[in-house]
């Protein structure tokens, strides 16, 4: 049959070209395709403009959604340094303090209310400094994207005895001392410093005046004669150290960036910010389609990291398998590491819930560090109600070297609850707590006491709900061999 300019004439349709590979029809684009954002149109496999649109759109909110799990880590060590510098501890030489222990006035990601915090921020825009830490210190020091820098005091390398820790600005050149300072070489500019001095026999005033006495920070070039320390009392402070949830959540990213060098994170999350406009040295001001995209993305990436953190998917989460208590920790790695794979939604459900990150917090030793347990949930998998009562058994004995402690935090914030109670909990430390014959305690949660029990009770407000967390510090063996639980909260009533 004749052929004309490779169409047959009896047809009118075109031949298959002499040269046709076989078509396996899952390579190929249908004309139309309905899916979750819309249906998507093709002609021959070329988009059509609403299809482009849609398609863009759906790239941009992913990203958005993204680099907010991604830089929430980021954003709150930004946030914390924001905080304090409005509640007048000054990065390069302000020093917070709480010295009379923390309360739930400061806005701060679940701390706890049984020690005395030292809270620091450190730039390096402008050289070396030197940040001197007090004996008996307990405590890490982070960069921008809170990653572990080192421990300061009984677990870094002063090994509890304080000193002189030098942190030097990523690319710096400089001549640097030989000796007389624990030297770190970051690779951010902003750190934040916060570490803990233990309160012996309730003297606050002496753990406070240990820090006083010792801790200040200042550049090296002023190391001969460094100015005195500008300490700031944090206790009952009204601030706020937590990051945002809505769009100006983008806008803490971006400030993040521009004070950062370009390579401060690697080059694969540098695209992700860039790829929704947060590049280092230009302005972040996105047009109102791509704004309100974001604005959208924030909101279902916060949905995601409070089901992450409440509703956890990962049955490694569960530390006990009979038992509500999680932890973010899954396989005991600080950088939520699994061999080669990172455990994105534990990153995601620590940085979401908590402040710091030091390998003591996974990696505690029998007798050493602090272990943590966190309950959404009260025995039965309900969350927790603030206007219900509960009693929780801890069975004894409790395997702490050093003593036990039982913190609630509101489910909004992640902070302490709000009650009339400043402690916003309990520990072993506390006079006049009532053990059990075995040496255990039950501790009761709820608006009021029930009959009997002030002394072990923790309060709680009607209307809001709330999560727990157990800490153990110089956790035992029992701990880590299991042998040892702590009960769930039983619903009274």
């Amino acid at each position: 049959m004749a052929e004309v300019q490779g169409q047959t004439m009896k047809t009118g349709r075109p031949a298959q070209p002499t040269y046709t590979p076989d078509l396996p029809a899952r390579i190929t684009t249908p004309d139309t395709v309905k899916t979750r954002v819309g249906t998507l149109r093709f002609r021959d496999g070329a988009p059509d403009p609403a299809t482009v649109q849609l398609a863009y759109d759906q790239i941009d909110f992913s990203r958005g959604m993204a680099a907010f799990v991604r830089g929430m880590s980021a954003t709150s060590v930004y946030a914390i340094c924001r905080g304090l510098e409005e509640a007048g501890v000054k990065p390069n030489g302000g020093i917070g303090i709480t010295e009379q222990l923390m309360d739930a006035r400061s806005l701060f990601l679940t701390p706890n209310t049984t020690t005395v915090y030292v809270l620091q921020c450190v730039n390096l825009h402008d050289g070396p400094m030197v940040v001197r830490v007090p004996p008996r210190a307990l405590g890490p020091v982070d960069d921008a994207d809170f990653r572990w820098v080192t421990d300061v005091g009984v677990t870094g390398p002063d090994k509890g005895a304080g000193g002189d820790y030098l942190f030097v600005p990523p690319g710096y050149t400089g001549t640097l001392p030989q000796q007389g300072f624990h030297i770190a070489k970051p690779r951010t500019n902003r750190l934040v410093v916060f570490y803990r001095v233990f309160v012996e026999q309730g003297d606050l005033a002496a753990a406070t005046a240990q820090v006083k006495a010792k801790a200040a920070v200042f550049p090296l070039a002023e190391a001969a004669t460094p100015p005195a320390g500008a300490f700031v009392n944090l206790s009952g402070v009204r601030f706020n150290t937590i990051s945002a949830n809505d769009f100006s959540f983008y806008e803490e990213l971006n400030a993040v960036v521009q004070n950062e060098p370009a390579d401060w994170v690697d080059p694969d999350t540098v695209g992700l910010y860039a790829s929704i406009g947060i590049r280092k040295g230009q302005p972040f001001a996105p047009a109102p389609r791509l704004k309100a995209t974001l604005t959208e993305a924030v909101a279902v990436g916060n949905a995601y990291a409070r089901a992450n953190a409440f509703a956890s998917r990962d049955p490694r989460t569960r530390i006990f398998k009979e038992r509500q208590w999680t932890t973010p920790f899954v396989g005991g790695s600080y950088q939520f590491l699994s061999g080669a794979e990172r455990l994105l939604d534990a990153r995601a459900q620590f940085f979401y819930l908590a402040t710091g990150i030091t390998p003591a917090m996974s990696d505690a030793k029998p007798g050493t560090g602090s272990a943590y347990a966190l309950t959404v949930r009260d025995g039965d998998g309900r969350y927790l109600d603030g206007g219900r009562t509960y009693a929780l058994t801890l069975p004894g004995p409790i395997p702490a070297r050093n003593f036990w402690a039982l913190t609630v935090y509101d489910n909004q914030t992640r902070s302490l609850l709000p009650t009339d109670q400043k402690a916003a909990g309990i520990d072993s430390l506390l006079p006049g707590l009532k053990t059990n014959a075995d040496g255990g305690a039950t501790v009761w949660f709820g608006p009021k006491p029930p009959p009997g029990q002030e002394a072990n009770w923790v309060q709680t407000m009607p209307g809001k709900g709330y999560n727990l967390i157990l800490r153990l510090y110089g956790p035992l063996e029992p701990w880590f061999n299991q042998t040892w639980q702590p009960g769930d909260l039983e619903l009274q009533g």
